[in-house]
Formats: C-alpha cells, structure tokens, sequence
C-alpha cells in the first residue's frame, strides 16, 4: 500500500491509475489525514449460464391459463 499527500497525487494521477489497475491499493492523505482510497475492484466471475439447469425446479399448472371463475362477472 502506498500513502501518497494530495498534492502530489493531483500531479501524478496517470501513474498512480497504472499502479492501482496491476493491484495495488493507494492511500491519498490531505494534512497527514487518509481521505482518498484508490483500490482495484475485484469482481466476481460467475459461471456461465448453463441451458437447462432449471429442469424438474420449475412447473406450469395445467390450469394456468384457463379462465378465474372470481373474475367471470367482468369477462
């Protein structure tokens, strides 16, 4: 981790972006008080969508689309 004072960061910023996007984190302070974190972001990778992997969780009624006899006065 490297701290670094905001004045020197507002110069160097290009270089500091390199050194963040290989990993590093990078602390910018302001009076000797931490107030800027410059980190990677870690994103999760999921797995690819597998066709199919729902079978036997998901099911239909046979009555699903048939006609709601509570709603027969208004059809």
């Amino acid at each position: 981790m490297t701290n670094l004072e905001l004045k020197q960061a507002k110069n160097q910023l290009n270089e500091l972006l390199e050194i963040v996007m290989k990993g590093e984190e990078i602390i910018i302070t302001e009076n000797n008080e931490p107030v800027i974190k410059l980190s990677p972001l870690k994103i999760e990778k999921k797995p690819p969508r597998q066709p199919g992997s729902a079978e036997g969780k998901i099911w239909i009624a046979d009555d699903f689309d048939a006609p709601l006899t509570d709603f027969k006065e208004y059809i």
